[in-house]
């Protein structure tokens, strides 16, 4: 028995309102982990590539005022 034959009798608010209500009750807390790791994921990934950043640009302004000198 397929998913759709399940469903053919069914009114529109169990489609679209009971079923994904449900899963998000199951599946909720899940959820919240999924998109709070990937969140976390992104910040640290934009603290990086800050942090790269300006070390880069130190370095550089270091370098060009040292007049290639080095240390």
């Amino acid at each position: 028995m397929a998913v759709r034959e399940i469903f053919a009798g069914m009114p529109w608010w169990v489609k679209w309102i009971a079923v994904p209500v449900i899963a998000i009750v199951v599946f909720g807390g899940l959820i919240a982990s999924l998109v709070a790791f990937v969140v976390g994921l992104l910040f640290k990934i934009l603290i990086f590539v800050i942090l790269v950043g300006g070390l880069v640009f130190l370095v550089r302004k270091f370098m060009s005022s040292s007049s290639g000198n080095g240390w």
